[in-house]
């Protein structure tokens, strides 16, 4: 297993700073959640993560390793990213889209081998999308979509994966299935989630994001506090141990007043 590091990250777009001093610290085997509201910056943090986008300013380590030194092949060998919005593949088929995520493992024009096929099953299986297979996608849900996503991921074979809301577009079984796998699984998984209770009981570690920021960082029971929720949503809440999970539960209350909210806006 790979850890990954972020160190004084900035980012900004059109004059705009959507990040701003971002240190990340996803270590090897754990489940980091980041979380933020809208606008806070994690899908622009999660691309800069996986090597989609370069920063303006600080350095990401892939096990030890700057990003910028690595070729991009590699770090596909090595890293995952599933994004939010599943990517259109025309009139291929679920088999043939998750068959992508062996490409970094393959020559430009190398036939599968068994052991990319075994790889794909694999992926399909966990995912509970091997009966989907031979389906266009184009006929997918949005929901199938994004678990035919997870599965090209794994089928990757990497040891980290970079999730930007992957419960996105799944119903609340689907959520359970997809969280628990990721962790059961062997691999350093880096997700953004909108869930609170969801991050409480799935993540080993949180990064919380205001305004491009970092303003929380730790393990759940040290992070979830009502007067963070309250700055950081807006919303008063209560918070204590879940008797049917043993994890934190938030319950919320009302929206409270804060000063300069933050930006409604994706980037």
């Amino acid at each position: 297993m790979t850890e990954l590091k972020a160190d004084d990250l900035a980012w900004s777009v059109g004059g705009a700073r959507i990040l701003d001093g971002v240190d990340l610290h996803a270590r090897a085997g754990e489940v980091l959640g980041v979380l933020g509201p809208n606008g806070a910056g994690k899908t622009s943090l999660l691309r800069i993560l996986a090597g989609l986008r370069r920063p303006d300013r600080g350095t990401v380590e892939l096990g030890g390793i700057s990003l910028r030194t690595m070729a991009r092949r590699r770090v596909a060998q090595q890293l995952a990213i599933v994004e939010q919005s599943p990517e259109a593949h025309a009139e291929i088929t679920v088999d043939e889209a998750v068959a992508l995520g062996r490409s970094p493992h393959r020559g430009t024009f190398s036939a599968m081998t068994g052991s990319d096929r075994v790889a794909i099953d694999r992926a399909l299986e966990l995912t509970g999308m091997a009966g989907f297979r031979s389906r266009s996608w184009r006929t997918l849900s949005g929901g199938e979509q994004q678990r035919a996503q997870l599965a090209r991921a794994l089928a990757q074979q990497p040891e980290i994966v970079v999730l930007d809301e992957p419960t996105n577009h799944l119903d609340i079984r689907y959520q359970l299935d997809v969280l628990t796998l990721l962790r059961q699984l062997d691999l350093t998984v880096i997700t953004a989630l909108h869930d609170l209770n969801l991050a409480a009981r799935f993540c080993d570690q949180l990064a919380v994001l205001d305004r491009g920021r970092v303003v929380a960082a730790g393990p759940p029971e040290d992070v979830f506090t009502t007067e963070l929720i309250r700055a950081v949503y807006a919303v008063e809440t209560v918070i204590e141990p879940s008797p049917h999970t043993g994890t934190l539960s938030v319950t919320y209350l009302a929206p409270s007043e804060r000063s300069g909210a933050s930006r409604d806006v994706s980037v």
